[in-house]
């Protein structure tokens, strides 16, 4: 393997990893759901830094990261709130967000017409939301291991949730934005 396609590879473990991480937690072993879950997000930040250093980064890449880390993210969320760690209205809030992601991306991705090299970027607000997300997931497992902790799960869920509409609204502005541009573009 060379080293443009280790961004990807990692991506993969990641996507990979969502599996024991899940189970892990569905079985309620926390240390080792927190070990698995620290290496995807090692994996996480190592992909985008070669990437950026490295200057491999491709559509494939900006589509297999987002991929990966909603899919762990989200998987790892639906079994917190399965175990009673995570409460059910910030699970929802966050899959609507990234379902409202998900399909305003596809649906400005497909309608522009943009050359089929344009990669895939998450906003500023995105990538702080995702940190902050990957911090309560452990979080969450590590009050299981130092229960004294858990005093600051309302301060951890009352974050995540500003940050997840901050996002989200954060997206709507750069989609509405890009409308109003591409609108202008074709009345010239």
């Amino acid at each position: 393997m060379n080293l443009s396609s280790l961004p990807n590879a990692l991506s993969i473990l990641r996507i990979i990893l969502t599996v024991p991480v899940v189970l892990t937690l569905l079985n309620e072993d926390f240390f080792l759901a927190m070990m698995l879950f620290f290496i995807a997000g090692i994996t996480d930040a190592l992909d985008g830094w070669v990437a950026k250093r490295y200057s491999c980064q491709t559509r494939l890449g900006s589509i297999l990261d987002p991929v990966a880390d909603k899919l762990l993210l989200v998987s790892s969320f639906i079994a917190l709130s399965i175990i009673g760690l995570l409460p059910l209205w910030l699970l929802l809030l966050i899959f609507l967000r990234d379902l409202m992601i998900v399909s305003g991306t596809v649906g400005s991705f497909m309608g522009n017409g943009e050359s089929d090299n344009h990669l895939l970027m998450p906003s500023k607000l995105s990538k702080i939301n995702t940190a902050l997300q990957i911090a309560l997931v452990l979080f969450l497992v590590t009050t299981k291991l130092y229960p004294i902790l858990s005093e600051w799960s309302t301060v951890f869920f009352i974050t995540i949730a500003t940050s997840t509409v901050l996002s989200g609204i954060d997206y709507i502005w750069i989609w509405f934005e890009k409308a109003i541009s591409q609108e202008k573009q074709k009345q010239k």
